[in-house]
């Protein structure tokens, strides 16, 4: 998770540097192109966004179409824990 945290935090404070190392490693041959798209992705709104409302938002998904059986409620309240999360995001600061 902190690996992936940090790398969205490079797509979006040193887009040039990304899209060098994308063309260079043959993922995409523009370089003017990777730029562009790594400037127009908002990688740095995860710090902006609330987890326990998306997994809110997904598990209600699943659970009306039959997916899963419990309520959204209760696996926020039995099946998660955001201190990793609060700790990689103050770790992340800087």
């Amino acid at each position: 998770m902190r690996a992936l945290l940090k790398a969205a935090d490079l797509c979006a404070n040193q887009p040039e540097r990304v899209a060098r190392q994308i063309v260079e490693g043959g993922f995409a041959r523009r370089y003017d192109y990777a730029v562009e798209a790594l400037r127009a992705i908002p990688y740095d709104r995860w710090r902006e966004y609330d987890p326990e409302d998306t997994i809110r938002f997904y598990a209600l998904r699943l659970y009306e179409v039959g997916f899963i059986k419990s309520s959204p409620q209760k696996i926020i309240a039995e099946s998660t824990d955001w201190r990793f999360l609060d700790e990689v995001k103050r770790e992340l600061k800087a």
